[in-house]
């Protein structure tokens, strides 16, 4: 193949993405959406059947290296019981059930890979969305983040045992291959982990060498190709390899720096991933297969829903905030291409229930935003019509506490709230908090007050915490659109009541003010003039022995 024509091929295909990606942007889809349309589009145009498998293949390696860059097991602790213990049980629950379901239809193996592919959710689409939205800090993007980096951990072993599945070979010889498979990896990372903690490390043991970017650059380039390479050429999983790669790469010493330099390359990398999976579409066989493709997608909405919710109950999660997480991650991720590309190649799924897979995929996909965004208007209204009844929150009321009539209400018992907790009782004022969060309670009665664990959101959960007694309420929550809905809610109980609230982003200091708030701390300006300050009295505090210094022909010594 001439290589300028293929160069032409893929600026077309990535200018295309572009055009793409931004008019989903517009539209107020996630930019993925566009990369997908561009390889159905532009990609059968440009590219044969033989080559669309290849760059897929190549697009799958590719994202699951960039993933095992960002991989963390100390981030993931840091998430909490419902990331460990709470997508675990997500992803073998919808494993099993899916298996469950379809084992009556098709074979063993073809049952559980589709399982595997419907365990996974949108990572890259749900997080964006959540982050455009400033919620990612919220109850429900708390509880997405937290299952959603579980289900990236778990695309490891999932596409280790969809790779066994591949041999039809007797027993002896599939535990045959999945020992070829292990020690392939084990070796793999062996020669990775001497390659970059002992070798390169040597080479660039130079300052110089050490700070230049375009090594770093070319060195996640060459590590992650490579992998992929040397995977696919000893017949393993080349995305299992470039994770691997990405994984040691990632806890390298100079992992901080490729971080930092291979942002662009990342984003190509994704880029290409989503626009090799639109190539694979078949729009002719999509439109005829549409009533089908509708079905499965509806159904996979509703039951993975229906296991994040459980398992959100399970932890504590009020029934609105456990059923929006459910809504949230109710679709089919990315990472479900990984398990499917290696399903076809491995002869286990047929053309037919592959493309089935593809465009059910996609479809969730691009349903993705709407889910983030309209998950917690319709749990509201969806709970609230199911249950009439004044719902009754859980409350701990600690022995030593009193009530009284200098009570403040605290809303949120993070950092901020429990600060705010502090000085209410060092100034003889008793606080009464509501959290959603159930590992409040523990901090509540380490300092003996009285909390209700549930919405401030809800009437009928301010009703119940004595919303009519309070002389003031303190609203500490930092994603602005709770605090909003908080505020409005204790406006519309107690119009004369006062109310501060907490402001973490400038842009929506208008919006709380406007809700109701009579008081509003702005975070960024108030760092904003604490830094300036700070920096005034340091120069202050400097300035003497400088001037000193100089009096006397010295240098005054800096400290760095």
């Amino acid at each position: 193949m001439d290589i300028w024509y293929f160069l032409m091929e893929i600026v077309i295909l990535l200018g295309s993405a572009f055009f793409l990606g931004a008019l989903a942007q517009h539209l107020r889809q996630s930019p993925i959406v566009g990369y997908l349309l561009a390889g159905t589009i532009v990609g059968p145009l440009l590219f044969n059947a033989s080559v669309v498998n290849q760059v897929a293949e190549l697009g799958v390696s590719l994202l699951l290296f960039s993933i095992g860059l960002e991989f963390s097991f100390s981030y993931l602790r840091k998430m909490g019981r419902i990331a460990f213990v709470g997508g675990t049980i997500q992803v073998i629950a919808t494993v099993a059930l899916v298996t469950l379901v379809m084992v009556t239809l098709v074979t063993f193996s073809q049952a559980i890979t589709m399982g595997a592919i419907v365990a996974l959710s949108s990572t890259a689409v749900v997080l964006r969305v959540l982050v455009d939205r400033a919620e990612i800090d919220s109850v429900r993007g708390r509880s997405c983040l937290g299952i959603l980096l579980l289900q990236d951990i778990a695309i490891v072993p999932l596409v280790l045992m969809v790779s066994l599945f591949t041999s039809t070979a007797p027993e002896i010889s599939i535990a045959m291959h999945m020992f070829k498979i292990i020690a392939s990896i084990v070796g793999l990372a062996a020669i990775l982990y001497l390659l970059l903690y002992r070798v390169v490390p040597t080479l660039l043991s130079g300052k110089a060498l050490f700070a230049n970017r375009e090594l770093s650059v070319l060195l996640a380039t060459v590590v992650g190709l490579g992998a992929a390479w040397a995977s696919h050429a000893i017949h393993i999983s080349p995305a299992l390899g470039a994770f691997v790669a990405g994984m040691l790469l990632g806890e390298s010493p100079f992992a901080t720096q490729i971080r930092a330099d291979i942002g662009a390359l990342r984003t190509i990398m994704v880029t290409l991933f989503f626009a090799s999976i639109g190539m694979l579409v078949k729009p002719h066989w999509f439109i005829i297969h549409m009533h089908w493709i509708t079905m499965v997608a509806v159904f996979i909405f509703t039951l993975k829903t229906a296991i994040i919710y459980g398992v959100g109950r399970i932890f504590s999660l009020d029934n609105r905030q456990a059923l929006a997480t459910g809504i949230t991650l109710g679709q089919i991720g990315e990472f479900s291409f990984v398990l499917a590309a290696t399903a076809r190649g491995g002869g286990i799924l047929d053309s037919d229930t592959f493309d089935l897979i593809v465009s059910v995929i996609i479809v969730l996909i691009f349903s993705a935003p709407y889910m983030v965004t309209y998950a917690i208007p319709f749990s509201e209204r969806f709970i609230s019509r199911l249950s009439r009844r004044v719902s009754k929150t859980d409350v701990y009321v600690h022995p030593d506490a009193v009530m009284s009539n200098n009570q403040v209400l605290v809303v949120g018992l993070g950092p901020a709230g429990l600060q705010v907790v502090h000085t209410l009782i060092k100034r003889q004022l008793e606080p009464v908090v509501i959290d959603v969060n159930p590992h409040s309670r523990k901090v509540a009665q380490q300092i003996g007050i009285k909390i209700h664990l549930g919405d401030a959101a809800n009437e009928e959960v301010l009703i119940h915490a004595g919303i009519k007694e309070v002389c003031m309420a303190v609203v500490t929550v930092p994603d602005w659109k709770t605090a909003v809905s908080i505020i409005r809610m204790l406006r519309n109980l107690r119009p004369q009541l006062s109310i501060a609230a907490r402001c973490r982003y400038n842009r929506y200091l208008a919006d709380l003010e406007k809700a109701g708030a009579d008081i509003v701390i702005d975070e960024e300006s108030t760092v904003g003039q604490m830094l300036t300050q700070r920096i005034i009295e340091h120069i202050q505090e400097s300035s003497g022995s400088i001037f000193a210094c100089r009096m006397a022909g010295q240098t005054p010594e800096v400290s760095i």
